[in-house]
């Protein structure tokens, strides 16, 4: 089955991985992953970065997404739950305070991505968007969608 959206083509993350991106040899970005687990949250502490994970797990709409964004990502009570809103969540990190970087990650992308890919491919472009402004700054974000 085709999908009626043309969801974005997405870079596997590079086999130098997580130490790559920790270190800056592999360019911040939003990746394709096979799964994120607790090892990466430790990894990224290590590294002194933040992390957060957004279960995605059995989500289906728009709605539920954002729900899950909010919970996640533990964003502010201000969060009004659309694309504006997200996008400006992730270009003010403030509440998550100082550090070499962020990581953001998700859980059950590709069951969601099925599910709603025009939500899909909007939250893609919020990711990249959020990624391309943390780029020239000290601390870049990067995103897995696992």
């Amino acid at each position: 089955m085709t999908s009626p959206v043309d969801l974005p083509e997405l870079p596997e993350l590079p086999g130098d991985g997580l130490p790559g991106l920790f270190e800056g040899t592999v360019p911040p970005g939003v990746y394709r992953c096979d799964s994120v687990g607790p090892d990466v949250l430790m990894q990224a502490e290590a590294a002194d970065w933040i992390g957060a994970v957004i279960d995605l797990s059995d989500v289906t709409t728009k709605v539920e997404f954002m729900d899950r964004c909010a919970t996640g990502l533990e964003l502010p009570d201000w969060f009004g739950r659309n694309w504006d809103a997200l996008a400006d969540s992730l270009t003010d990190l403030s509440w998550w305070g100082e550090t070499n970087g962020y990581m953001l990650m998700t859980a059950g992308w590709p069951g969601f991505e099925q599910a709603d890919p025009a939500s899909a491919a909007t939250a893609v472009n919020v990711f990249t968007a959020a990624v391309g402004y943390w780029t020239v700054r000290s601390a870049p974000l990067t995103v897995l969608l696992g």
